[in-house]
């Protein structure tokens, strides 16, 4: 028997630096998640989203993304008085050529601020909204997928991250899910505040690496300051033993749980290459197995618990 439960609990997947593993055990997380409660699923890795093809999802949903604004000025209108030259910080107006007969906006350097809209004495100049990503409603075997995609060197990407995780979570309320499970973003900048956001537990995946050590400390201490509840997964823990110790450590030190330690496992790049989760790929390896000891966890802190740690 599926669970219900209200109000909707969340749960978000993180890992202080990039290629630590977290989508492949996110993906495990969710096929054994899908089997006891009824979930929605997040990919709010937004620059780099690839749980939908992991999950093997199908659109069903796309919905433009439009976060900035920039300026432009209809040559019309334009009396060329150099107002808005002279008020913008960010030389982003180019003067009158005698190709060009009025003022430019330059696109690459508009901060979008709108100081030469508020001065213009013709009205000549307004804001247009630019559209920089897409994002999209999907539904796989697991459950259904929110997702998103930002267009290169497009800006906003929190912004993006808040609006897919506030559409999945409308969603898992009208459809009385019990479970939202979000692949955030690695690091520790706005689009991973935006994915933390109202999660009632977050797991970090780590790896025994100088860099991943040092970006584990820094992603704990965001946590810590937004106050979100915190395991510790240990992926590769058999390729640096010495770097598994000082991770455990750390955890002491913080009074924090490391709730598995998963060894390196060739499978997890051939289930990639097949584009299923490990636990379906190779359901009894020593991978999925510990993927779902760190199930049990999450889902004795989140419903037996009420989320403390």
């Amino acid at each position: 028997m599926l669970k219900r439960a209200n109000p909707i609990k969340q749960c978000v997947i993180l890992s202080g630096k990039g290629g630590t593993g977290k989508t492949s055990i996110c993906a495990g997380l969710i096929d054994i998640s899908s089997k006891h409660v009824e979930g929605v699923y997040v990919d709010a890795d937004v620059d780099a989203a690839n749980l939908a093809l992991v999950m093997d999802a199908v659109q069903q949903e796309i919905h433009r993304f439009t976060g900035s604004k920039l300026a432009f000025i209809e040559p019309e209108k334009c009396i060329n008085c150099g107002f808005c030259y002279d008020v913008c910080r960010y030389h982003a107006i180019k003067e009158p050529t005698d190709d060009q007969p009025t003022h430019q906006v330059i696109d690459l350097l508009c901060d979008g601020c709108g100081a030469c809209v508020y001065g213009c004495p013709t009205t000549a100049i307004h804001m247009e909204a630019q559209e920089e990503g897409e994002w999209y409603y999907s539904t796989s075997s697991f459950g259904d997928l929110f997702h998103a995609e930002l267009f290169p060197a497009a800006e906003n990407t929190g912004k993006l991250v808040t609006m897919v995780k506030q559409n999945a979570k409308l969603f898992a309320e009208e459809h009385q899910k019990s479970l939202m499970l979000v692949d955030g973003p690695p690091g520790i900048g706005c689009p991973v505040i935006s994915a933390s956001a109202g999660a009632n537990l977050a797991l970090v995946v780590t790896e025994p690496s100088v860099a991943g050590i040092h970006d584990l400390n820094r992603i704990l201490q965001t946590l810590k300051h937004f106050d979100i509840p915190t395991l510790i997964c240990i992926n590769k823990s058999d390729l640096y033993p010495e770097g598994t110790a000082q991770i455990k450590a750390l955890a002491q030190s913080e009074n924090l749980e490391v709730c598995g330690e998963i060894p390196f496992d060739d499978d997890i790049p051939k289930a990639m290459i097949a584009a299923q989760p490990i636990t379906q790929y190779s359901p009894n390896s020593a991978s999925s197995r510990t993927i779902e000891q760190i199930w049990n966890v999450i889902y004795e802190k989140l419903f037996h618990q009420d989320g403390k740690v």
